[in-house]
C-alpha cells in the first residue's frame, strides 16, 4: 500500500483528525492529477477517513458531503473490480456502505435535517440493517408519529440484542403491554443469567408509561435494597420523577438528592431536580446546585432549564427567558422548558404568550399536570373565567380525579359565590383521597370561613397542625382564633408560626394588631385576611363564570382553543 495512505492512517489511528484533514486534503488533490498515487481501494479509505475526522471535529455539513462522494467513489470502485477482479483481500477492506449511510444518518440529524436523516436509514434493504440502524430507525418513526414502525423496529432489536433496555423502554412507551416486553427480552436472552430483577425493571417501567405512578414508585422501591440495586442512579432518578409527576415533592427531592450525592457529575434528572427546589423553596440548595452542574460541563437543555429555575427564584425573568429559550433551541419538545418558560412569562402579566407554551406542553406530554395549571392560572389572569373552567374540567377528565386536579377545579369554581358549593364538594373529595393536601385544606378552610362556620374551619386546620405543621396553617389558625375572640390561642398561633417562618407578613401583621387591641377586633381586616387566603387568586370578573355544573363535551373544549388562537393572531 502507499505509503501517504499508511501516513494518514496513522494519524486518523491516534485521533488527530485536524492532521488527517490537513493531509488528507492535499493527498486527494494530488492523487487526481497522478493516479499512480494511491491504489483505488486506498483513495477509498482516505476518503472515510477525511469524512471521519470533519465528523469528529464537529463540521457536519462537511463530513455529510465527503461521506456522500465516499459512497458514489465506493460504488465506482465496485464496478471496477467486478471487471477487473482484483485481489480478494482488497475486497474484504472495504468498509460497508451500511456504516457510511449510518453516519450521514447522524451529520444529518446534527444540523436538524431528521427526514433526510429517515430517508437514508430506510435505503438500507432491510436484511441488511444492523441493530444499530434499526435503534436509530425506531426512534426516528416514533418521533415522526409512526407507531406501528416504530414497534416492529424495537422488536428487531430486541431479537439481536435482547438486552438493549433503551429499545424495551421505546416498546412500553407505544403501548405494548410488558408481558410481551418481558418475553422478547428475557425470552431471548441466555438461560443462565438471573434476570428477576430485570422483570422487576420492566414491570416497573410498564407502570410508569401508564402513568401509573404511585405502582411505579413501588416496584422500583422493591429493587432499591442492598441486594440488588440500592443506590443506583438511574434507579433514584426514576423513582424521583415518578413522585414529582404524581405530585409527591418532598419524596422526589429526597430521591433525587440521594441521586446527585452518587453521580454529581451526570447531568440526567437535574432539570426536574431544581423544579422540584424552586417549588419547596429549598432556594440555597438550588443556589448550591448551579455552580457543580455548570463546572467542566457542555450546556445541555437540562443544565440550561436548572439554572433558569436558580433565576425565576430570584426574580431575574429576563436571564431566565434567555436560558429557556437557549433548551428550546437544542430540543423544541422539552418540556421542563416549555413548562418553566410559560410560568416565566405568567410572572410577567404576558398572559397570552405563556398560553402558547403551556398548550405547546400540553401537546407534547398531555398527562403532565403543570401545564394544565398554567393554562388555568392564565386564563383566570385574564379574566376569562369561563374559558378557565373549560380547561380545568376537563383536565378532570384527562389526569384523573387526583387531589390536586380536583384543587385546581375548584379554585376556579370559588371564584363565583354561585358555584362555591360544587368546589367545596370537590376539595372534600380531594381531602377523602389525601387528608394532608395542604393545598385543598387551604382552600376548605377557605369556604368554611366564608360560610362563617369558624369551627369547622378550626377544627379543620387544628388536625393538620398535629400532622404536618406550616407557618401557613397556624398564621391561618391565629386568624380564626382572632375572628372568635381567643385572642391567647390567636397570639399563641402567630408565634409558631413566626417561629417557623419570621419573615412571615401574614402572621406578623396579625400579631401586631392583637397587640394594639385587646377588645373587639376590625371585623373588616379580618374579611380582607380571608379574601387573600385562595391559593389560586389571580384576578376575578365573577360576570365570566360558566355555572354549568357538568364538565364542558369536547367540542366546547374546542370552541376555547380556537378562541384562544384567534385572539393570539389578532396580536
Amino acid at each position: 500500500m502507499s505509503g501517504l495512505y499508511e501516513q494518514i492512517k496513522l494519524l486518523y489511528d491516534q485521533s488527530l483528525y485536524s492532521n488527517v484533514i490537513s493531509l488528507a486534503n492535499l493527498v486527494l488533490s494530488l492523487s487526481e492529477h497522478n493516479t499512480e498515487l494511491l491504489p483505488a481501494h486506498a483513495k477509498f479509505h482516505v476518503f472515510v477517513y477525511y469524512a471521519d475526522s470533519y465528523f469528529y471535529m464537529g463540521k457536519y455539513k462537511k463530513a455529510e458531503s465527503l461521506y456522500k462522494k465516499s459512497l458514489q467513489f465506493r460504488k465506482c470502485l465496485l464496478k471496477t473490480k467486478n471487471t477487473a477482479k482484483p485481489a480478494q483481500d482488497n475486497q474484504k477492506e472495504l468498509p460497508s456502505d451500511i456504516d457510511i449511510k449510518y453516519q450521514i444518518h447522524l451529520c444529518l440529524i446534527k444540523i436538524k435535517n431528521p427526514q433526510e436523516a429517515l430517508q437514508v436509514l430506510q435505503s438500507i434493504p432491510g436484511k441488511q440493517r444492523t441493530a444499530k440502524v434499526n435503534m436509530a430507525l425506531a426512534k426516528m418513526f416514533q418521533e415522526q408519529g409512526m407507531e406501528r414502525s416504530a414497534i416492529t423496529t424495537y422488536k428487531e432489536v430486541l431479537r439481536e440484542c435482547p438486552l438493549a433496555l433503551e429499545a424495551a423502554e421505546g416498546l412500553l412507551s407505544l403501548g405494548v403491554k410488558g408481558i410481551e416486553v418481558s418475553s422478547l427480552v428475557i425470552g431471548c436472552a441466555s438461560n443462565t443469567l438471573n434476570l428477576d430483577w430485570l422483570n422487576t425493571w420492566i414491570k416497573a417501567h410498564a407502570h410508569i408509561h401508564n402513568r401509573e405512578y404511585n405502582h411505579a414508585v413501588t416496584t422500583l422501591r422493591s429493587l432499591d435494597n442492598v441486594n440488588l440495586l440500592r443506590d443506583n442512579f438511574n434507579l433514584l432518578t426514576t423513582m424521583g420523577e415518578c413522585y414529582y409527576y404524581a405530585g409527591d415533592d418532598k419524596n422526589a427531592l429526597l430521591c433525587l438528592r440521594r441521586a446527585r450525592i452518587i453521580e454529581p457529575d451526570v447531568m440526567k434528572g437535574v432539570d426536574i431536580y431544581a423544579a422540584v427546589l424552586c417549588k419547596i423553596h429549598h432556594i440555597k440548595e438550588l443556589d448550591r446546585l448551579i455552580p457543580v452542574i455548570t463546572v467542566n460541563s457542555e450546556c445541555t437543555g437540562e443544565i440550561y432549564v436548572a439554572m433558569a429555575y436558580s433565576l425565576y427564584a430570584m426574580r431575574k425573568f429576563s436571564r431566565a427567558n434567555t436560558l429557556t429559550a437557549q433548551a428550546l433551541n437544542l430540543n423544541p419538545n422539552d418540556i421542563e422548558a416549555a413548562i418553566l418558560r410559560g410560568n416565566i412569562l405568567m410572572e410577567q402579566k404576558k398572559y397570552l404568550d405563556s398560553l402558547s407554551f403551556f398548550r405547546h406542553a400540553v401537546q407534547l406530554k398531555p398527562y403532565r399536570y403543570e401545564p394544565h395549571k398554567g393554562m388555568v392560572d392564565c386564563l383566570v389572569g385574564m379574566h376569562r373565567l369561563r374559558a378557565a373552567l373549560t380547561i380545568a374540567s376537563g383536565s378532570c377528565k384527562q389526569l384523573g380525579r387526583t387531589p390536586r386536579v380536583l384543587t385546581l377545579y375548584a379554585s376556579v369554581l370559588m371564584k363565583d359565590p354561585v358555584s362555591v358549593g360544587k368546589a367545596k364538594n370537590l376539595l372534600e373529595e380531594a381531602l377523602s383521597q389525601d387528608e394532608v393536601y395542604l393545598p385543598a385544606v387551604y382552600l376548605l378552610a377557605e369556604i368554611y370561613e366564608q360560610e362563617m362556620n369558624l369551627e369547622a374551619a378550626i377544627e379543620l386546620l387544628e388536625r393538620q397542625v398535629e400532622i404536618q405543621p406550616t407557618c401557613k396553617l397556624h398564621q391561618m389558625l391565629g386568624d380564626l382564633w382572632s375572628r372568635v375572640n381567643n385572642v391567647e390561642k390567636a397570639l399563641d398561633h402567630y408565634a409558631v408560626a413566626l417561629n417557623l417562618d419570621p419573615s412571615s407578613r401574614r402572621a406578623l401583621e396579625g400579631m401586631h394588631r392583637l397587640d394594639s387591641t385587646s377588645s373587639k377586633l376590625d371585623s373588616s381586616y379580618y374579611i380582607t385576611v380571608g379574601d387573600e387566603q385562595a391559593t389560586y387568586d389571580v384576578g376575578d370578573g365573577l360576570h365570566d363564570t360558566d355555572d354549568n355544573d357538568e364538565a364542558p363535551d369536547e367540542s366546547e373544549t374546542e370552541a376555547v382553543w380556537s378562541d384562544m388562537d384567534l385572539e393570539a393572531n389578532s396580536q
